[in-house]
């Protein structure tokens, strides 16, 4: 299922869904380029940007793996591609295991620098107190490259507008089909004027999701197959990580490192368990007890002052004392003939 790739240089821009910005960012922020390719090599192709939009908590090698595979399948499809951007989401989006913002911006933003040569991380979405919609964050794109930038340069020097697409997993185009699930007028505006790159998981049949969107929106989803399995999560990282288990080859060394360092992802606090005591422990334990409990009785019972046996020793002057009762018996007895 191809994206259809608008080739004319005269192409409009997508019309945004206003206002732009729930929350405008903080006034030290600015819009990532460093690896943005400013011209296409090849003037028959359409340029285009991926952006990928989530949790990443904690980022793993299969969402940069995404990256590759959408480029590879981008490049027969008739699509140049410009730059890829990771856009983590919020902290307003209450999801279960999600960090704060501050840590997931950071940790993609070193595994991009540390693995990729292309992808870059953008903290726009993630720097806004207010949830912003995946629609709103293509906006956000769409105004800075083709907008602000005036896109990308030709090779006869002449411009051409960007296109931008969602890269996103297959259980994201699931979601698409459920109704009440997204917002149609977003969904229109998403799929109808940005299109999307899906991923397909292990396990997961995105063919059949899409068969639950609308007709007009096929044209503009790009289904791709992954030739080897990958069914790394970050959900499956945090369950790892609260099992102290290794996540080593999963997710860039960098990642696990600042997760150490920040005591990310860490197992829920339980109750510290009492902790066994040996026999000689449980054996003096009981005789501290039953000296006191001997005194007690004593000094109760009007006693002389002095400091009573402990029980132990007690029992043990008995036995003795009755078993030497009961040998002079017997040799007494012995001598008398019985």
């Amino acid at each position: 299922m191809s994206l259809t790739a608008p080739a004319a240089a005269g192409d409009s821009q997508v019309d945004t869904i206003t206002p732009l910005p729930p929350n405008p960012p903080e006034p030290s922020y600015q819009f990532p380029i460093s690896r943005l390719r400013r011209t296409i090599s090849d003037p028959e192709k359409t340029p285009l940007v991926l952006v990928a939009c989530g949790s990443f908590s904690p980022i793993t090698y299969m969402h940069l793996r995404m990256f590759e595979m959408a480029m590879d399948h981008a490049r027969s499809h008739g699509f140049e591609v410009i730059g890829g951007y990771i856009s983590p989401v919020g902290d307003a989006y209450s999801k279960r295991g999600l960090v704060s913002a501050t840590h997931r911006i950071h940790m993609c933003t070193i595994a991009a620098e540390q693995t990729s040569n292309w992808i870059m991380v953008d903290p726009w979405e993630g720097m806004n107190t207010q949830y912003t919609p995946t629609a709103m964050v293509l906006d956000h794109f769409e105004d800075e490259i083709n907008v602000k930038m005036g896109g990308v340069q030709l090779p006869n020097g002449e411009t051409r507008k960007v296109r931008i697409s969602l890269l996103a997993g297959s259980d994201l185009i699931s979601t698409m089909g459920e109704p009440g699930v997204w917002n149609p007028r977003h969904l229109e505006h998403i799929l109808g004027g940005y299109g999307a790159f899906i991923i397909e998981r292990s396990g997961s049949k995105a063919d059949k999701a899409v068969e639950f969107i609308p007709q007009q929106f096929h044209r503009n989803i790009h289904i791709i197959r992954q030739l080897i399995a990958n069914d790394v999560s970050s959900t499956k990282i945090r369950d790892l990580l609260s099992q102290r288990m290794s996540v080593h080859y999963l997710l860039p060394n960098c990642v696990i490192e600042y997760i150490c360092e920040q005591d990310l992802y860490r197992p829920e606090a339980r109750p510290a368990p009492i902790p066994r005591q040996s026999t000689a422990q449980a054996s003096a334990s009981q005789d501290t007890a039953a000296q006191s409990s001997s005194g007690t009785d004593q000094s109760q019972s009007g006693g002389s002052g002095k400091s009573a046996a402990p029980l132990k020793e007690q029992v043990r002057d008995k036995d003795v004392q009755d078993s030497l009762k009961a040998k002079a018996q017997s040799v007494g007895a012995a001598s008398n003939g019985i």
